[in-house]
């Protein structure tokens, strides 16, 4: 079978055994402009407005991307060849499935035309902007919880606030002008793995905004809004194993397709002033009160995520799975959720916590996925304080334990000199990166000196039961090794 180029006139010519899109695409309006369009938003949002297009009576409410990043460059050449169009291929031990997603009608590359993308957020027709910029990407001091504003970015912006580079940048030009032009603020929807992510959007943004203009800021105050959001899908990092995946099971050629796992989970705060998609009628749930589905995922989730990635690491792992059949590592995660997180958590309405935590291993156990531990290990400097130490801190109040959530701390500061006991190397992505591992290279077994770091750690810095907790496994990883460590932590 010769594989087919994928774009909007091939789309009739695709295998049977893969959907397209059953709606006119010509017929989308773009009335969501979506900043970051990486895998995770191909694989988990656009998914469900891709579905929710195909039902009647929904086409005001296209995609517009948006990439305001260097490395967004190549996503620009991807999406421009295909029409917008790309393949999200689902894995599980069932088999794979795979479909095309059409519901970005266009993509704007900033640095090939700022006033463009300026334009698109400033347009009547503009109702939500949606965010999928990391977590480092809200310029938060993780120490103190308040907006990072000696950060070079936002140094930039305020010297420079007619040329933007960053989200927070585009944003405020783009307010600035809506309100010029007596148009209300558009609604801003963060979909990053943050806790209350629409409360920390507002709080950083307005800070921000109130450097720039204060005038801006209090209108932003006054009329804007912030839903907070709560999103779940595991999706590994595009590879060209991935791409060939796609040629050679499903016969199309695509430059950036997608992988991701069968679950998917979007709680969304319904608050949206301009109007919104109907999301509930694609498997969304809509509420007022987010904040415990996001704090469930967030320690249970995400937390463990970190929990498994940098011990797997140091043990010579590549993948999520591989790091899940390794009964260390397995009575790590499960432990850490049932001994220090569980105690931590209120009930959720409508969710059998047993059986979230059980669905949890089985899908970091997904030997399809092929989640890559370097994806997971990505920006620990903003994932190590957002989902790991508010149970330390709430643990160390109520008297419980923090024992493998210290570990987990301590295998983090070991990965940061960046080889394992074998000489191999693990890659560190992370925007404190040199800093980071000057630290861990300065303190080895000593884990004062990344402890100091009072911006990541706040208060914990001080906290003589954390901080001899970290310390203790630390001297651990280096004085025993990694996969004694691990068996002593765990016995």
């Amino acid at each position: 079978m010769e594989a087919i180029a994928l774009k909007q006139s091939n789309l009739a010519k695709l295998p049977a055994n893969v959907a397209v899109p059953a709606y006119a695409r010509e017929t989308l309006v773009p009335g969501i402009v979506h900043i970051g369009v990486g895998g995770f938003f191909r694989a988990h949002q656009a998914v469900y407005l891709d579905d929710l297009l195909a039902l009647p009576g929904n086409a005001e409410w296209g995609y517009c991307g948006v990439g305001l990043l260097a490395h967004d460059a190549a996503m620009r050449d991807a999406m421009r060849a295909q029409d917008g169009l790309y393949t999200v291929v689902e894995r599980s031990a069932a088999g794979d499935s795979a479909r095309i997603i059409g519901c970005i009608g266009d993509y704007l590359y900033a640095p090939d035309g700022p006033q463009a993308v300026l334009e698109k957020l400033a347009d009547p027709g503009t109702r939500i902007v949606a965010l999928t910029i990391t977590e480092g990407g809200y310029y938060v001091n993780q120490g103190t919880g308040e907006f990072d504003a000696d950060h070079a970015d936002i140094a930039y912006e305020l010297a420079h606030p007619e040329a933007p580079r960053c989200s927070f940048g585009y944003l405020a030009a783009a307010l600035a002008l809506r309100r010029q032009r007596g148009l209300a603020p558009f609604t801003i929807m963060s979909c990053d793995n943050l806790q209350n992510n629409g409360d920390v959007t507002r709080k950083m943004l307005l800070a921000f905004v109130a450097l720039r203009d204060a005038e801006l800021a209090r209108w932003l105050a006054t009329h804007g809004s912030f839903p907070n959001s709560m999103v779940d899908r595991i999706t590994p990092a595009t590879t060209d194993e991935h791409r060939a995946l796609v040629r050679d099971s499903f016969g199309i050629v695509d430059a950036w397709p997608v992988v991701c796992e069968p679950f998917r989970q979007w709680v969304i705060e319904d608050e949206f002033p301009l109007g919104r998609p109907a999301w509930e009628k694609v498997g969304a749930q809509m509420t007022h009160d987010v904040l415990p589905y996001e704090k469930m995922k967030l320690r249970l989730l995400n937390a463990s995520h970190q929990a498994l990635c940098y011990i797997g690491m140091q043990l010579g792992y590549t993948f999520a799975h591989e790091a899940m059949e390794d009964a260390g590592i397995r009575a790590l995660v499960r432990r850490m959720m049932d001994d220090e997180v569980t105690p931590l958590l209120d009930s959720v309405a409508g969710i059998d916590l047993e059986r979230y935590k059980a669905t949890l291993i089985e899908r970091f156990s997904n030997p399809a996925v092929r989640d890559q531990l370097a994806r997971i290990g990505t920006e620990g400097s903003a994932r190590i304080p957002k989902f790991v130490l508010p149970s330390v801190r709430e643990a160390l109040a109520q008297g419980g334990a923090i024992t493998l959530l210290a570990f987990t701390v301590a295998c983090w500061f070991r990965y940061l000199e960046g080889h394992d006991e074998q000489g191999r190397e693990m890659p560190l992505n992370d925007p404190y990166a040199a800093r980071l591992r000057a630290l861990a290279l300065q303190g080895k077994a000593d884990a004062a000196a990344l402890l100091s770091l009072r911006e990541l750690f706040g208060e914990l810095s001080d906290a003589p039961a954390f901080t001899q907790a970290v310390g203790q496994s630390l001297a651990r990883l280096y004085g025993l090794g990694a996969r004694a460590a691990l068996e002593q932590i765990v016995a």
